[in-house]
């Protein structure tokens, strides 16, 4: 199994490979550069193909690079945007005595606090300090999901930029994994209201000859949140009501075609969390991480139109691809380094090992 190697680990990170610099076709159709993943936006579509991912991964593609870890900390950084100083500007979401979120307040005045009968805000509180919380009336979460929906309806209707990829998909809101939720929040809008939202993600591997490989898929261009990236074999967003293990099964069956009598042998291994401040959006996630080891005649074939094909590659390659390009979706970037690390691709004896295992595991599971 080739491993990433001893190297000395750069004093900053530095970016000269060429596709971490090229220039590459967005949706629009202008140019744009790629540099220090700046590329990947929620609604951008980047254009690539696989032999531009094939190219990349080769060992030779960048020969002196086979051991530089700091492509791997710019991932992780990438999902963890957000300074102290930005985060000052987001007022807790309280909610029977417990924070839930957090909005901004730009986005408070702006489009909430017209909507006095939803949403209160509290100048002063001995507890929370200035916070925003719901109208008392508003007493049930049956209540409390249909008024906030009418809200992000009418803002989305109002402004269609404003929250992109409504899906009609509800979100618990609730201080904790685990907890009961005080009431749902569509999906899109969970960024802009700074829950904690849950969804897992699964490494689908072969192993051939003492070797791995993993199923990568590319998302469909159509795809309202990063269209054409890459992503892990299966993922989704943990809805309301539903468990980690059905709703890996459901999209294992959905994403991938994979049968029951294979997704039910996936393994839970962990998961990793990120805090990514843009804006309005304050986005605060956890992935429950699962691993598959399918059979190596297995070939993935999606249903619901949400992926644009597959392929199989070597984890190694997988792991350059990450380090020098901007083709993965963020986040998928963190749940493949969580594998490297377990399948010992990435090792102790590398400079920088465990400064970069503790920025993975840095996060908020709460």
């Amino acid at each position: 199994m080739m491993v990433i190697n001893p190297h000395p680990f750069p004093n900053r990170i530095r970016f000269s490979l060429p596709l971490l610099n090229r220039s590459i076709t967005t949706r629009g159709g202008g140019r744009s550069s790629c540099s220090a993943f700046n590329c990947r936006s929620v609604s951008s579509f980047i254009s690539f193909t696989w032999d531009d991912v094939v190219q990349a991964s080769q060992p030779d593609h960048a020969p002196n690079d086979s051991s530089d870890l700091s492509g791997f900390f710019e991932n992780i950084k990438y999902c963890n945007r957000g300074s102290s100083e930005i985060k000052s500007e987001f007022i807790p979401l309280v909610i029977e005595d417990q924070i839930v979120g957090y909005i901004h307040n730009g986005f408070f005045y702006d489009y909430l606090r017209r909507f006095k009968d939803v949403f209160v805000f509290v100048p002063s509180d001995s507890r929370f300090g200035t916070n925003v919380t719901l109208n008392k009336t508003l007493s049930t979460p049956e209540e409390r999901t249909r008024v906030v929906g009418r809200v992000i309806k009418s803002l989305a209707e109002e402004e269609k930029e404003l929250i992109p990829g409504i899906r009609n998909e509800l979100y618990p809101v609730k201080p904790s994994f685990g907890s009961p939720p005080y009431f749902s929040l569509e999906r899109a809008a969970a960024p802009y209201f700074g829950i904690k939202a849950y969804g897992v993600q699964m490494n689908g591997f072969v192993e051939r000859d003492g070797k791995k490989f993993l199923w990568i898929g590319k998302r469909s261009p159509l795809k309202q949140t990063f269209p054409g990236m890459l992503d892990n074999l299966v993922a989704g967003g943990l809805p309301h009501g539903m468990s980690c293990v059905a709703n890996l099964i459901k999209e294992c069956e959905e994403e991938a075609g994979i049968p029951l009598s294979l997704s039910n042998q996936a393994k839970s291994v962990g998961a990793v969390s990120y805090v990514d401040v843009d804006g309005y959006r304050y986005k605060r996630d956890v992935l429950f991480c699962y691993d598959l080891e399918l059979p190596g005649d297995f070939i993935p074939k999606n249903q619901d139109g949400e992926v644009e094909s597959f392929k199989l590659i070597p984890v190694e390659n997988v792991a350059n691809v990450i380090r020098r390009t901007c083709f993965f979706k963020p986040n998928c970037s963190l749940v493949i380094l969580d594998f490297l690390f377990r399948h010992g691709y990435i090792r102790p004896e590398c400079l920088g090992y465990l400064d970069l295992l503790q920025s993975l595991r840095s996060g908020d599971f709460s």
